[in-house]
């Protein structure tokens, strides 16, 4: 039987506009290959997703099945077919949302994927290591669309200033080796939004952050590379502020070919020892701003 009442046709209540109407934490597997993939060729990327339209103020509701539909048409035929990335993945949802949805200015779609990566300890044993990665899409009716990828790797600081006070009090100035200090369990996350035809690898990203930070962490460590880790966070103390700047540098060095409208979000968000805080910082700017500002400390110097 035909159903012909359409509520969220119906008119809107109080004449407000909606900013962002449609579903969130959706749980779907995500089959990615890629060129060039470090980790296996095809990785399954357990995600959650949030998919949404803004609403115009002479309509009651948005059709969340639509939404659904999506979902089901473009996450779940990457089963099938693996997709280039979680990023473009979001940037053929937004597509298709806008067409499903043709009451819609704007499209949403936020991915969030648990994701692991080979690596190497410090000795070279290999290890299979989790980390976060964030994607998503923004598109605009009768404009453009941009897309958003990035991560967060999770590394270890240890507090120069600590360090410096610790070899004060035991009357030490050279004394050869690593001082002790406190350390930090820090989140280092690095987030660039760029135009569709920009391509920038998860894998690359993780790298860069887990240079950012004092040392990378790992699942597992024997003995010797327990102590190697130790000694390379206390040969290489860091801030917040640091592991920040040290991102940005990061950046800004390695994606010379991107366009200056590049967006860039870098975070450290560091779980201290010797407190019952965290320390935290964070940078966001364009390509071009930071290459102006690193250009700028090259001529001071």
């Amino acid at each position: 039987m035909a159903l012909k009442c359409d509520v969220q046709y119906g008119k809107g209540s109080s004449g407000f506009k909606l900013t962002k109407v449609g579903v969130s934490k959706v749980r779907k597997p995500v089959l990615i290959g890629r060129p060039g993939f470090t980790s296996p060729l095809n990785s399954v990327v357990n995600c959650t997703i949030d998919i949404f339209v803004d609403l115009p103020a002479t309509q009651r509701g948005s059709h969340l099945s639509r939404n659904v539909e999506v979902l089901r048409e473009v996450a779940e035929e990457s089963v099938k077919q693996p997709v280039s990335g979680l990023e473009n993945m979001a940037v053929d949802m937004v597509k298709k949302l806008l067409v499903k949805h043709e009451y819609a200015v704007n499209a949403y779609v936020n991915i969030t994927g648990e994701y692991f990566k080979a690596n190497k300890t410090p000795s070279g044993r290999d290890t299979l290591e989790y980390y976060t990665i964030h994607a998503g899409a923004h598109g605009v009716r009768d404009g453009g669309i941009r897309k958003t990828i990035g991560v967060d790797a999770c590394g270890m600081t240890a507090c120069p200033c600590a360090q410096e006070t610790v070899g004060e009090l035991l009357n030490v100035s050279e004394p050869g080796f690593p001082m002790m200090s406190h350390n930090q369990r820090n989140i280092c996350s690095i987030i660039m939004t760029t135009g569709v035809d920009c391509d920038i690898e998860a894998d690359d990203l993780i790298n860069l952050a887990e240079k950012a930070v004092s040392t990378p962490t790992f699942e597992l460590l024997k003995r010797e590379d327990e102590g190697r880790v130790v000694i390379n966070a206390h040969t290489n103390t860091c801030f917040v502020e640091d592991v920040v700047r040290n991102g940005l540098t990061l950046v800004t060095e390695k994606y010379t070919n991107l366009p200056d409208d590049v967006e860039v979000l870098v975070k450290s968000d560091s779980e201290e020892s010797i407190h019952k805080h965290n320390a935290y910082a964070e940078r966001y700017a364009t390509l071009g701003e930071l290459r102006e500002e690193l250009a700028q400390k090259i001529k001071m110097q």
